[in-house]
């Protein structure tokens, strides 16, 4: 397995999206908002009349964990919807991934894309996690 970071553009956050459910890529995704400094180092707003630096720009993070075989379209989905061409763009990280595991039972989780929802736990420490103590 592999784990796909993105930072990219905000404005460029739905055509990423759009391009990985197109192509059926799309089986789960973390975002956060962050901030940080680039090729553009930075840059100024007008607020009030007044030059402001605003050293940090704001982009969008996405995590994608996929398969292997899915791994080099999904960054080619990406680049091909984050692109705009100007400094600033962002940048895609590929790294691979040991294991997964589920925190609801605890097991561990061989193929990322299937989302198992039996509610049977797979390990004791868990069945005595569910077990009210009153």
């Amino acid at each position: 397995m592999k784990k796909i970071e993105a930072v990219i553009r905000r404005i460029r956050l739905d055509a990423v999206r759009d391009a990985l459910r197109q192509h059926g890529l799309l089986h789960g995704m973390t975002l956060a908002d962050v901030r940080g400094v680039g090729s553009e180092q930075g840059r100024e707003i007008m607020y009030r009349g007044n030059a402001c630096p605003r050293p940090f720009v704001p982009r969008v993070k996405l995590e994608i964990v996929t398969p292997d075989d899915e791994a080099e379209l999904v960054v080619t989905c990406i680049l091909d919807a984050a692109y705009t061409g100007e400094p600033g763009d962002g940048k895609i990280l590929v790294t691979s991934v040991e294991s997964v595991f589920r925190i609801r039972t605890g097991e561990e989780v061989t193929d990322v894309c299937l989302d198992r929802r039996d509610d049977e736990p797979t390990s004791l420490w868990r069945e005595a996690a569910l077990r009210p103590s009153f």
